[in-house]
């Protein structure tokens, strides 16, 4: 990718700095050996991982050449609590970013997916480091599938995953969704940062496919069905069990079922 052409783009303080690397083991793992001294809105940039982080521990495939993996040092002035919200957040910034850019409706599903027409094609991993009841720093790492050929992904993926490339019919440049994404990113950073939630709430509101669906949540403690109803001011989903009670629940590997 040419960073350069990146960096004439940029709007804000995301993406000042980029640290662009052709192979790395996973951009948030660069990103945490970073945090303390990089100036906030540093991004690592690669084209390739070795060892892509997802979420719960799964492998995030990523070959050269074809998609978007990059980290983001954060420093967020908010509690531990509020840590959801970075990750809402940085959907609908990615969400808006490749809508603008592609034209290509993109929606969220709780808690960090990105889709089309109910397939991943995006994923956003989101570390915090605390001290004290406070959040030092914030690593967001953002996995897009730009130009991949489904037909290399693994059997197991090739029904739930797709890139933008399968659902347009045409290759995209990298360059112009990156710097697009970190200028939403910045956009939508001061708009958490200014604690303005509800605008932030209700934008990802507007994306998402999740609500209103009938779920199943997996968690470490339990199996979750019911209807995805809403999230609250701290990104938390709330289900409407079978029983009719509401459920509150901050993580989990969601499903939509139909």
């Amino acid at each position: 990718m040419t960073i350069d052409e990146i960096k004439t783009k940029i709007h804000g303080i995301i993406g000042r700095e980029i640290l662009f690397f052709e192979t790395v083991s996973s951009t948030n793992t660069v990103a945490l050996e970073l945090a303390e001294k990089a100036s906030e809105g540093t991004v690592v940039l690669a084209d390739s991982q070795d060892k892509g982080r997802g979420r719960l521990g799964r492998t995030w495939i990523s070959p050269s050449g074809v998609n978007i993996y990059m980290s983001i040092i954060l420093r967020p002035q908010l509690k531990p609590k509020d840590g959801s919200l970075i990750t809402i957040m940085s959907a609908v910034a990615c969400a808006e970013a490749i809508r603008n850019v592609t034209g290509v409706k993109i929606t969220t599903k709780w808690p960090n997916d990105l889709m089309i027409n109910n397939k991943k094609v995006g994923g956003i991993l989101t570390e915090l480091k605390t001290q004290q009841q406070k959040i030092t720093s914030a690593i967001v790492g953002i996995g897009i599938n730009v130009n991949t050929d489904v037909r290399a992904f693994p059997v197991d993926m090739k029904q739930r995953a797709t890139s933008l490339k399968n659902e347009a019919g045409v290759s995209y440049s990298r360059e112009p969704i990156v710097a697009e994404i970190l200028n939403e990113m910045d956009r939508w950073y001061k708009t958490l940062t200014t604690l303005e939630k509800e605008a932030i709430l209700q934008a990802w509101k507007n994306l998402t496919s999740t609500l209103g669906r009938k779920v199943m949540i997996i968690t470490p403690q339990e199996t979750i069905t019911g209807t995805a109803e809403a999230i609250d001011n701290e990104g938390m989903l709330l289900v409407r069990l079978p029983s009719g009670k509401s459920k509150r629940i901050n993580s989990g590997d969601l499903k939509i079922l139909k």
